[in-house]
């Protein structure tokens, strides 16, 4: 037999790691090799079959408080470059459209915390990922940064009440989505209460509304990590 697939993952914040998608992954055959950012160095090379960029709360070009950031864009961009699948999240779609032409703006419109009506586009109906999904699925948000503008020729694919852009494709093979489908309910009972007290947010609620939409959120999700890791081993 062959070498397994791979994934580099990069992880943002001591707390922050691929979670629940990671075991989905590793289902679908790709296995994951995490590197902490802002505690290890970041390799110089892209060895891997795909890249997966997770959230934080940074500005894709954030480097003076996220020094590694320089070295996640230039992984980016090697993968964008070679057709290697990228999978962004939070942060890492927001990288994603900046380096990809977009725009990414600092506390742009209303935040998102915790479990999120989404809506799926017309785009998405012929998305590898996407196609297929239910129509109004639930997401975790966990957000005060936004995309404002996609790249041009990207296919907007998801989008909420609050925030346009919460999932698109470049080319064929890179995803970035503003909410965190790694995340479950379990993860939202850990989040810094004074972060959410200060945008009027409270996180006995958003576990209880989490809770509620879990079973359904999760069979979404892992649908698309599925598709992803089969899209990682095809592009081997």
């Amino acid at each position: 037999m062959g070498r397994a697939a791979t994934a580099l993952v990069v992880q943002n914040t001591a707390h922050g790691g691929p979670g629940r998608w990671g075991d989905w992954l590793a289902e679908g055959g790709v296995r994951l090799e995490v590197v902490r950012g802002d505690a290890q160095a970041l390799p110089a090379r892209l060895e891997h079959d795909a890249l997966i960029v997770l959230g934080g709360a940074y500005l894709p070009d954030d480097d003076e408080r996220a020094p590694w950031l320089p070295a996640t864009r230039a992984l980016m961009s090697r993968a964008l470059d070679r057709n290697t699948p990228v999978f962004g999240i939070c942060l890492g779609g927001q990288m994603l459209a900046q380096l990809a032409g977009g725009t990414v703006e600092a506390e742009y419109g209303e935040p998102e915390f915790g479990s999120t009506a989404l809506t799926l586009l017309p785009d998405a109906a012929q998305d590898p990922l996407f196609a297929g999904l239910p129509t109004r699925p639930t997401a975790v948000e966990n957000h005060v940064d936004a995309i404002v503008r996609l790249p041009a020729g990207a296919r907007w694919l998801v989008r909420s009440e609050r925030c346009p852009y919460q999932a698109f494709r470049v080319g064929d093979a890179a995803w970035g989505v503003q909410f965190h489908p790694e995340t479950g309910p379990d993860r939202i009972a850990r989040w810094p209460a004074g972060r959410l007290e200060r945008y009027g947010v409270d996180r006995a609620r958003l576990h209880r509304d989490a809770l509620r939409d879990d079973a359904a959120a999760s069979r979404v999700w892992r649908e698309v990590a599925l598709r992803f890791a089969a899209l990682v081993r095809g592009h081997r």
